[in-house]
């Protein structure tokens, strides 16, 4: 019993340093588009995004339910998978935010826990219908929706602005850009402060400290509190990569990217499915540079990004099925 007692406690602490290497990676979520429109200087921006990263993570423990118990079933798996499963997903994020890639910290989670749990068992241990109704699902189509919604804030913007004077567009859209890069922040929170949550409650039932699954308190604060530190700290690689080399942006382009990126993911997020903020917004500030004209977009720098998410879960579900093997040999 000690000895998971003491194991408990190390997943719980490599679950926030996970959940601040999201914070860290994703902090250009939020601010990439708000900083290369220059609205906000880099800090004051990611303290903002803090902020609101922190309080998005309390409204609903939806997505922290998916994670918990709808891929993986925490009762038919031990402590060294979960350990072995954030393994994995931090391994990835920290890999991926020192090369400047704007990853997903869902994809490199799911990942680590389907690679452990193979690891672990078999193949038979994982939700397939759960993996592929809340996760695959959403994954694949969360994207697009957020292109298409980008599209239409974005056509709306320019009617509004068609009707202002040139000279006080950009002052009214600086304006409105703080308000959709909060929206923005609080919708990251709500989405992926709670896969950290899900991790940490799953890690407590199959621990024996919880009968039945649910997100203690001091669960929501904790995972709240380290994904914002994470955002503080700021990804700035990836901010570069996201709000720079893209495609270019006004405040009136980021104000339609971030509203957009923003209205999906929270809408996902009270559906209880686990997507990758960083592929919405990325998608959503692609379907603003589509609007203006097809070459707006970097394309060969988006290809890199899209090869970058497609080895997330193979590469971090390998390095979590490996970390599983050789922890068993320790132990």
């Amino acid at each position: 019993m000690e000895s998971v007692t003491i194991l408990l406690i190390i997943v719980i602490l490599l679950a926030w340093i996970f959940d601040y290497t999201n914070g860290l990676n994703d902090s250009a979520n939020a601010i990439a588009t708000v900083v290369s429109t220059r609205v906000l200087k880099p800090f004051a921006a990611v303290a903002l995004a803090a902020i609101f990263n922190f309080l998005g993570a309390f409204i609903t423990v939806e997505v922290a339910t998916t994670i918990g118990k709808g891929i993986v079933d925490p009762k038919s798996i031990d402590i060294y998978t979960i350990l072995s499963a954030l393994i994995g997903a931090t391994f990835w994020n920290i890999f991926a935010t020192y090369l400047g890639l704007p990853i997903s910290a869902s994809y490199s989670l799911i990942g680590g826990i389907v690679g452990a749990s193979i690891s672990h068992a078999s193949l038979s241990v994982v939700n397939m219908s759960g993996l592929i109704s809340k996760f695959m699902v959403p994954s694949i189509l969360s994207p697009f929706l957020g292109m298409l919604a980008a599209i239409l804030f974005f056509s709306i913007s320019y009617f509004v602005a068609s009707w202002l004077k040139a000279t006080t567009v950009n002052r009214v859209f600086s304006v409105l850009q703080l308000i959709s890069a909060s929206y923005m922040a609080f919708s990251h929170g709500s989405n992926d402060a709670q896969k950290t949550m899900g991790v940490i409650a799953m890690a407590l039932v199959t621990g024996g400290m919880l009968s039945n699954f649910e997100v203690p308190f001091w669960v929501k604060f904790s995972a709240a509190f380290f994904i914002s530190l994470g955002t503080l700290m700021g990804g700035w690689k990836v901010i570069k990569t996201l709000g720079m080399k893209l495609t270019k942006l006004r405040p009136i382009d980021g104000f339609s990217a971030e509203t957009a990126a923003a209205t999906t993911i929270i809408t996902a997020s009270f559906l209880g499915m686990p997507i990758s903020t960083t592929y919405v917004i990325t998608s959503s500030v692609m379907g603003v540079g589509m609007s203006k004209k097809i070459n707006a977009v970097k394309w060969s720098l988006f290809s890199t990004i899209i090869l970058a998410w497609l080895f997330t879960i193979p590469g971090s579900a390998i390095v979590a099925f490996v970390s599983y093997k050789l922890i068993k040999l320790l132990f």
